[in-house]
């Protein structure tokens, strides 16, 4: 399903019975309504960061629901469409933080790619029906996996922004690794202590200090 590592991963729920007959669920919202992202890219995330390459996770709450913004990483909207303004405050305490500048277009894949497992905890949304896919079952994979991250013996930082994200932090328990919790980027919350967190630069302080390269997140 996947193509890489995670099917091994994750071979115990991909071939059981419930996880076909959920994503015979899945199927159908795309044929009844016009759902995000494609489906080509409902599994983006995986395929673009292995789990033996993850170093990072940064957990989202559903894909974007506007034409053509979704691409399956949390926050990342494809090339060519306006950045949002959760994304844009990314770039903001980016740049504070590292004084990268903020780039042109608000594909992440870059990141993915350099080991940030962009995660949404749930994969599929209706058009313009924000969280219309919460519990129909996505969140019994992504706990599944941020279960498997939390078994790795290599630290991994957890990313946790906003509310919905910290419920995951009750599947982190391994001391390895480091969790980074804040306030959501949203504009609604942003000012509330996720400006000034410095969640880039203390990432990559961990890593260097557990001998990983650590991430380039110029863009």
């Amino acid at each position: 399903m996947i193509g890489n590592d995670w099917d091994n991963i994750l071979k115990i729920i991909e071939s059981s019975e419930g996880f076909k007959k959920f994503l015979n669920v899945v199927n159908k919202k795309y044929q009844e309504s016009i759902c995000y992202p494609p489906k080509e890219y409902i599994f983006n995330a995986l395929k673009l960061t292995s789990y033996e390459n993850t170093k990072v996770v940064i957990v989202g709450q559903d894909p974007y629901h506007g034409e053509g913004e979704a691409h399956g990483l949390s926050f990342s909207v494809q090339k060519g469409i306006k950045i949002p303004p959760s994304l844009q405050n990314i770039f903001k305490e980016l740049y504070d933080d590292l004084k990268i500048s903020p780039p042109s277009n608000g594909d992440l894949t870059k990141w993915a790619k350099e080991g940030v497992l962009l995660l949404n905890a749930v994969l599929t949304v209706e058009k313009d029906k924000p969280a219309s896919h919460r519990n129909l079952g996505w969140e019994l994979l992504t706990d599944y996996i941020i279960k498997a991250l939390n078994e790795k013996k290599e630290p991994i930082v957890f990313i946790l922004w906003g509310n919905f994200a910290k419920e995951k932090k009750k599947y982190i328990t391994n001391p390895n690794h480091l969790v980074l919790a804040s306030p959501h980027p949203s504009p609604f919350s942003a000012n509330s202590g996720f400006f000034g967190s410095r969640p880039f630069s203390k990432t990559n302080e961990f890593l260097i200090k557990h001998n990983k390269k650590p991430i380039d997140w110029q863009l």
